[in-house]
């Protein structure tokens, strides 16, 4: 950790990565590191590839800051909270930090902080701020809490623990924002999901005798409704509320090519390891990964099925 700040302190010109698609996890990370950068007058940037970021989190601290134009000035770039280079969206040719949470990171980093019995990137980046003596302001405080809060599903997920309460009420202490948070992160929806919802609920499947919901969204579905990516997690993890559902898989096609799996369980199966298998990552209950190759949607299923029927 120490090596961390060492670094920083060396460069001139910081970058911030944010993963393709970010979530609140990735993007608390760079918003809390971004500021603590501000208060050590570092020259800092905040990169993000993809052009379309769920507008719900635009309350979290410098996203207007958010490029998707890579400096070439920058001599230290710092990745958050993604297990793949691939998903950084972008070629580094700096110094790279790699700041994770997932077991299935790569350590593609120049440097790596990978401790994956954290609950978030944000609380990883909240406990080394802390053993280096970093005071928390508000700012920082929200950000790390807007992470923590989606990461652990508000505080539902079976990896929350008294630790993370007591980091909640620390956090609180610092001034966190928490009932913003929770408004815009728990309960804001736009119109667009609310739709999207619609079409994934009417046309989903229930596999192996109910124990896996099937979600399959296509280019049309998304267009037509309106809806960005990160509005197929909601019915994606609600699903798994229903009676004998384990697993929940979606597979979205993506606006240009392939599709995007995202993988869900209620931990009776480890979903991160299925996810593996075609090349992606994750964590016990929650995985992901990507097919390029042509493949419909229902071979895609076809494919993945197979897989969890085994680990079920």
């Amino acid at each position: 950790m120490s090596e961390i700040l060492a670094k920083i302190q060396e460069a001139g010109h910081i970058v911030l990565i944010s993963h393709v698609s970010p979530d609140a996890d990735s993007l608390g990370s760079a918003s809390a590191m971004y500021t603590f950068l501000l208060q050590g007058q570092k020259k800092v940037s905040w990169y993000c590839k993809s052009s379309e970021i769920d507008q719900k989190l635009s309350f979290l601290p410098w996203f207007e800051k958010i490029k998707s134009t890579f400096p070439l000035s920058a001599d230290l770039a710092i990745a958050f909270d993604c297990a793949d280079k691939k998903r950084l969206g972008v070629e580094i040719e700096c110094e790279l930090i790699n700041i994770d949470h997932h077991i299935t990171n790569t350590n593609y980093g120049d440097l790596n902080l990978v401790e994956p019995h954290f609950i978030s990137t944000t609380a990883l980046l909240y406990d080394l701020f802390k053993k280096n003596g970093v005071k928390i302001n508000k700012k920082m405080a929200t950000a790390i809490y807007a992470g923590l809060l989606d990461d652990s599903d508000a505080f539902l997920s079976q990896e929350v623990d008294g630790t993370t309460f007591a980091m909640v009420s620390e956090l609180i202490g610092h001034g966190a924002d928490f009932k913003l948070c929770n408004k815009k992160i728990a309960k804001s929806v736009s119109l667009a999901a609310l739709r999207l919802k619609s079409v994934m609920y009417k046309s989903m499947l229930l596999e192996e005798s109910a124990r896996v919901s099937v979600f399959c969204i296509s280019r049309e579905d998304m267009a037509m409704t309106g809806a960005v990516a990160q509005d197929c997690e909601a019915p994606l993890e609600e699903s798994l509320n229903l009676h004998h559902v384990e697993v929940a898989l979606l597979l979205r096609e993506q606006r240009d090519s392939g599709i995007k799996c995202s993988l869900r369980s209620n931990s009776a199966v480890d979903v991160g390891k299925i996810a593996a298998a075609f090349g992606g990552g994750g964590h016990f209950s929650r995985a992901g990964f990507e097919i390029y190759e042509k493949v419909s949607l229902d071979e895609a299923k076809v494919k993945i099925l197979d897989l969890i029927k085994k680990e079920l």
